[in-house]
Protein backbone atom coordinates (compact mmCIF):
# COMPACT_ATOMS: atom_id res chain seq x y z
CA UNK A 1 0.00 0.00 0.00
CA UNK A 2 1.25 3.04 -0.58
CA UNK A 3 0.05 6.40 0.89
CA UNK A 4 -1.66 9.62 -1.68
CA UNK A 5 0.81 11.66 -1.46
CA UNK A 6 3.74 9.41 -2.58
CA UNK A 7 1.76 8.84 -5.84
CA UNK A 8 0.92 12.05 -5.92
CA UNK A 9 4.51 13.14 -6.38
CA UNK A 10 5.18 10.30 -8.37
CA UNK A 11 2.13 10.61 -11.41
CA UNK A 12 2.51 14.58 -11.03
CA UNK A 13 -1.11 15.18 -10.21
CA UNK A 14 -2.84 18.59 -9.33
CA UNK A 15 -4.38 18.50 -5.72
CA UNK A 16 -7.92 20.09 -6.07
CA UNK A 17 -8.98 19.23 -2.64
CA UNK A 18 -10.01 17.12 0.21
CA UNK A 19 -6.64 15.82 2.80
CA UNK A 20 -4.73 13.49 1.59
CA UNK A 21 -3.49 11.62 4.71
CA UNK A 22 -5.06 7.92 2.80
CA UNK A 23 -3.39 4.95 1.58
CA UNK A 24 -4.32 3.08 -1.20
CA UNK A 25 -4.62 -0.12 -2.25
CA UNK A 26 -5.68 -0.10 -5.58
CA UNK A 27 -7.18 1.39 -8.48
CA UNK A 28 -10.36 1.72 -10.37
CA UNK A 29 -11.36 3.71 -13.56
CA UNK A 30 -14.68 4.17 -15.08
CA UNK A 31 -17.03 6.75 -16.19
CA UNK A 32 -20.95 5.31 -15.86
CA UNK A 33 -21.48 6.12 -12.07
CA UNK A 34 -23.77 3.38 -11.11
CA UNK A 35 -21.62 0.99 -12.58
CA UNK A 36 -18.43 2.57 -10.50
CA UNK A 37 -20.99 2.38 -7.62
CA UNK A 38 -20.52 -1.47 -7.73
CA UNK A 39 -17.14 -2.05 -8.69
CA UNK A 40 -14.98 0.59 -7.27
CA UNK A 41 -13.81 -0.56 -3.41
CA UNK A 42 -12.68 2.00 -0.31
CA UNK A 43 -8.66 2.56 -0.86
CA UNK A 44 -9.40 2.36 -4.63
CA UNK A 45 -7.89 5.54 -6.45
CA UNK A 46 -10.79 6.25 -8.79
CA UNK A 47 -9.88 7.58 -12.29
CA UNK A 48 -12.42 9.53 -14.38
CA UNK A 49 -13.57 11.92 -16.91
CA UNK A 50 -16.69 12.79 -15.07
CA UNK A 51 -16.43 16.12 -13.46
CA UNK A 52 -20.26 16.77 -11.77
CA UNK A 53 -21.96 16.85 -8.09
CA UNK A 54 -22.62 13.37 -8.84
CA UNK A 55 -19.20 11.94 -9.08
CA UNK A 56 -19.08 13.49 -5.16
CA UNK A 57 -21.38 11.17 -4.28
CA UNK A 58 -20.08 8.48 -5.77
CA UNK A 59 -17.15 8.99 -4.37
CA UNK A 60 -18.28 9.11 -0.77
CA UNK A 61 -20.51 6.44 -1.28
CA UNK A 62 -17.68 4.15 -2.39
CA UNK A 63 -15.18 5.58 0.31
CA UNK A 64 -12.56 5.47 -2.22
CA UNK A 65 -9.15 7.10 -1.22
CA UNK A 66 -9.19 9.64 -3.98
CA UNK A 67 -10.84 10.74 -7.04
CA UNK A 68 -8.67 11.58 -10.49
CA UNK A 69 -10.06 13.06 -13.43
CA UNK A 70 -8.24 12.73 -16.10
CA UNK A 71 -7.28 14.77 -19.81
CA UNK A 72 -7.61 17.51 -18.17
CA UNK A 73 -11.10 17.85 -16.91
CA UNK A 74 -11.87 20.09 -14.28
CA UNK A 75 -14.93 19.52 -11.68
CA UNK A 76 -17.53 21.83 -11.76
CA UNK A 77 -17.81 24.96 -9.37
CA UNK A 78 -21.45 23.07 -7.36
CA UNK A 79 -18.91 19.53 -7.78
CA UNK A 80 -15.91 21.36 -6.12
CA UNK A 81 -17.72 23.24 -2.73
CA UNK A 82 -19.08 19.81 -2.25
CA UNK A 83 -16.02 17.47 -2.29
CA UNK A 84 -14.46 20.36 -0.30
CA UNK A 85 -17.51 20.27 2.16
CA UNK A 86 -17.30 16.33 2.57
CA UNK A 87 -13.27 16.33 2.57
CA UNK A 88 -13.17 14.31 -1.00
CA UNK A 89 -9.40 14.55 -2.08
CA UNK A 90 -9.38 14.82 -5.63
CA UNK A 91 -6.91 15.49 -7.92
CA UNK A 92 -6.04 16.29 -11.55
CA UNK A 93 -3.98 15.27 -14.61
CA UNK A 94 -3.19 15.97 -18.30
CA UNK A 95 -2.26 12.66 -18.76
CA UNK A 96 -4.99 9.80 -20.31
CA UNK A 97 -7.33 7.60 -17.93
CA UNK A 98 -4.57 4.55 -19.79
CA UNK A 99 -1.45 6.36 -18.76
CA UNK A 100 -2.91 6.91 -15.41
CA UNK A 101 -3.41 3.61 -14.86
CA UNK A 102 -0.49 2.54 -15.90
CA UNK A 103 1.43 4.59 -13.53
CA UNK A 104 -0.55 3.65 -10.76
CA UNK A 105 0.06 -0.06 -11.05
CA UNK A 106 3.76 1.01 -11.53
CA UNK A 107 3.46 2.83 -8.36
CA UNK A 108 1.40 0.91 -5.85
CA UNK A 109 4.18 -2.28 -6.39
CA UNK A 110 7.25 0.20 -5.83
Amino acid sequence: MKDLKFLAEKMGLGHICGSTEREICGCYAGDLLSWVMSHAEYGHIWITIMSNINVVAVASLCDVARVVLAEGVELDADALEAAKKQDICVFSSKLSTYELCTLVSKYIDE
